[in-house]
């Protein structure tokens, strides 16, 4: 299958980025996105916020070689959605590998789930002191990046026993802050030519990816989907990087788009973690379009704005929904409406 990808020498000097920020004061307001390099150090000083308690277990099968982790509940989690309540869900690693990793059943509309599921992390005796346990506490979204709720880290393993028996556990949920939900960041510009009825997303470079090889890096590529009504219509995808947390891209992906329907449609930009054995990982995923969220409408807005102009931005990344949130179905963007006569 052809992808359709072009890779164009799109250095620096030829991206407005100056011109970007200059024409967007007024339009995007950028102290709502500031990194973290800017944030005062004294806010790590401050006590950690709880977000409610999770109740697992934790047992070594010496059998089977495994860390047997049971999750069970959680208790009193905040309420994310407007209706007052929260569809969470549980997704667990054994850190420093982020390959390895499982995820609960979703509870919806539930602030003290009964999770009761046991997952299995091959991994032996004697590497157990040197690995972490990390839960995350997530609220489902069926359309968007998913909240983080909060985390739980159990850093030393054998905190209660030797793991010969099933220990039951009871932690803290610690707030999400941006050090716990940061995947990296993704820069990429936007132009549209009305007359050709062509968009163009150049994908330039990426910085502070998630490291998600035991070895401490990533082989990312991204790829981007155009989405129309729920329905991903195409999808392009840039090279793959080597063993890089900080990708330079610099490769346009181009979509037909006409006038007509550049308000019906958008595009899911996801930054993935290429696996030569096994399934490629989603590090990350941002959005941009009409129906997105923040920058990422800011962003689809001001290229309308400015036809032809190449409009340049980072975006943060955050969680991938899921397979249950997936696009389901293809097809094509429905053609406009004819205009009604009176």
């Amino acid at each position: 299958m052809q992808h359709n990808v072009t890779s164009v020498d799109f250095s620096m000097d030829t991206v407005p980025l100056r011109q970007s920020s200059t024409v967007s004061i007024g339009r995007i307001k950028p102290e709502l996105y500031k990194q973290k390099s800017v944030d005062s150090e004294d806010e790590a000083k401050e006590p950690v916020e709880t977000c409610g308690k999770l109740s697992f277990s934790l047992r070594y099968d010496h059998e089977e070689q495994a860390l047997v982790v049971r999750i069970l509940k959680a208790l009193d989690l905040p309420a994310k959605d407007f209706t007052g309540t929260s569809d969470p869900y549980v997704k667990i690693y054994l850190l420093p590998d982020r390959k390895k990793k499982f995820q609960t059943r979703v509870h919806r509309k539930n602030l003290n789930p009964m999770f009761d599921e046991t997952f299995s992390f091959p991994v032996t005796y004697d590497e157990l002191c040197t690995r972490k346990l990390h839960f995350s506490v997530y609220d489902f979204d069926r359309f968007t990046s998913h909240d983080m709720i909060g985390e739980v880290v159990v850093d030393n393993l054998f905190e209660l026993s030797d793991l010969s028996r099933e220990a039951v556990v009871w932690k803290d949920i610690h707030a999400a802050t941006t050090e716990s939900v940061d995947l990296g960041e993704i820069m990429y510009s936007l132009c549209y030519l009305p007359t050709a009825g062509r968009m163009t997303l150049t994908v330039i470079k990426c910085r502070n990816l998630k490291a998600m090889d035991i070895t401490g890096s990533s082989d990312p590529y991204v790829k981007v989907y155009l989405i129309c009504d729920g329905r991903r219509l195409k999808k392009r995808k840039t090279t793959t990087k080597k063993s890089t947390l900080n990708p330079v891209y610099n490769e346009a992906i181009i979509f037909d788009i006409p006038p007509e329907n550049v308000e019906q449609v958008s595009l899911s930009i996801m930054v993935m973690d290429y696996d030569r054995v096994g399934h490629n990982e989603v590090i990350g995923v941002c959005r941009t379009g009409p129906d997105a969220q923040g920058l990422g409408r800011d962003h689809w807005n001001e290229m309308l704005a400015y036809p032809r102009k190449p409009i340049t931005h980072w975006h943060a990344l955050g969680e991938w929904p899921g397979r249950a949130a997936s696009f389901e179905s293809q097809g094509s963007c429905p053609s406009p409406k004819p205009p009604q006569t009176p």
